[in-house]
């Protein structure tokens, strides 16, 4: 494990560091925006500029990478980083917070294509799949743990600010000292959003539900919580249950995806989701009851996407999975960005407790939309792709796992069309 991690160790601590100053950013901001007074609308409309510019930046990234390297690249971005969160502290004018947020999305994703091509580029193709997983495990800790950031407390509004500015900074140290040779950026493959559709549209579909469930729960789950009565290091002791629910349950629902068809356990996991996503707005007369809600609530609803990635993974040979794969980013970051935007209307509209009809309306229609192409098209299940626990980033993570060894394409159909390539076993 030594060997393995010696040399991504600087860029795993990157890693860490960014995690920490962004995930106490994503929770700060709309608790922040709702205390100077910003509707819930307004708050949903901050993060989908958010985003919305992860969106862009996806497409904008690989070139300026290309252009002036990677560690070029990473500095350049942590500086636009920087400069995005301390522009919150210098207005309270929604359309500065908006550009702010937008900054902030295409900063970021910038940051995730640097650190993802260059573990890709750093590690050999059969210890990918181990390199994947201690990042996405990295990832998911660090958030986790970035919530309880709330806890700080300084003389001015702004401290929090400045905190997550200065471990954004603190980020880029390890990978500008690092003394590994700095790899060439592989072209970004053609989107195939007509094909994704024509042999994985669970995959297509799901991520778009995705996009907008997730969306909307990192903008507007801390305000909801806010709306609750709860004080900040209450709100972010909530989202780190919920983070931790998502790192935790997606193991088991990942194994049962791999003994079972895909569509059966993305069914199984979303119809728990909506469920639990009616149950939490009702009063519980334990405090138990309710942390155990959102931790189940977190990890039905996080491992959505993965179980989709490994159903597409399953679909197509390893030449097609980068292409697709982008496409799925695509259809997720769409969904994304418009989820906050539908789901802070009608908590301005409705009430508080209506973000949590909305995660019931997305996941209970993937829920059957999953079911119906599980009994449609069922198959005889030949494990493919093995599972992978995973966060939406960029089009280089998912390079990792279409390298690997074992991850060809296996029997488990979702099309007409792919039935007719891959004949029942």
């Amino acid at each position: 494990m030594l060997s393995l991690l010696r040399p991504i160790l600087s860029l795993l601590s990157g890693v860490a560091l960014l995690l920490l100053g962004s995930g106490l950013l994503n929770t700060l901001i709309p608790l922040r925006g709702s205390q100077m007074g910003y509707s819930d609308a307004l708050i949903g409309g901050l993060t989908s500029a958010y985003f919305t510019g992860f969106f862009l930046g996806t497409f904008a990234a690989p070139s300026l990478v290309r252009r002036i390297g990677h560690i070029r690249a990473f500095a350049f971005y942590t500086a636009c980083c920087a400069c995005g969160v301390l522009l919150h502290t210098l207005s309270v004018d929604p359309v500065v917070w908006l550009l702010a947020r937008l900054v902030l999305g295409a900063a970021l994703v910038g940051l995730y294509t640097v650190i993802e091509s260059w573990l890709n580029a750093q590690t050999e193709p059969q210890q990918r799949g181990q390199v994947f997983a201690i990042y996405m495990a990295v990832n998911l800790g660090a958030l986790a743990l970035a919530q309880q950031l709330l806890h700080v407390e300084g003389g001015a509004d702004f401290t929090l600010f400045v905190l997550a500015a200065l471990l954004v900074c603190t980020a880029s140290l390890p990978v500008l000292l690092t003394r590994q040779a700095q790899p060439q950026l592989q072209p970004t493959p053609r989107l195939q959003l007509r094909r994704l559709l024509a042999v994985a549209p669970t995959a297509g579909v799901g991520a778009l539900f995705s996009g907008l469930a997730m969306g909307s729960l990192w903008g507007l789950l801390p305000v909801y919580f806010s709306r609750q009565g709860m004080d900040a290091p209450e709100i972010g002791m909530s989202m780190s249950v919920v983070i931790l629910g998502g790192a935790a349950l997606q193991w088991p629902l990942g194994r049962l995806s791999d003994r079972h068809d895909r569509r059966f356990a993305l069914a199984l996991a979303c119809a728990a989701a909506c469920v639990f996503a009616v149950l939490i707005p009702i009063p519980m007369p334990f405090a138990g009851m309710y942390w155990g809600l959102i931790f189940l609530y977190g990890g039905m609803a996080f491992s959505a996407y993965p179980i989709l990635v490994a159903h597409l993974l399953d679909q197509l040979p390893p030449e097609d999975v980068l292409a697709a794969s982008s496409s799925v980013l695509l259809i997720n970051g769409i969904g994304a960005a418009l989820g906050p935007l539908v789901a802070g209307l009608l908590m301005s509209t409705l009430a508080p407790a209506a973000l949590f009809g909305w995660f019931a309306l997305l996941q209970g229609s993937l829920a059957v939309y999953a079911g119906y192409r599980y009994r449609a098209h069922r198959l005889s299940h030949t494990p493919g792709a093995p599972f992978f626990a995973m966060l939406r980033t960029t089009p280089a993570s998912l390079g990792m796992l279409a390298e690997q060894p074992d991850a060809g394409p296996g029997s488990d159909s979702d099309s007409d069309a792919s039935s007719a390539q891959r004949p029942e076993r």
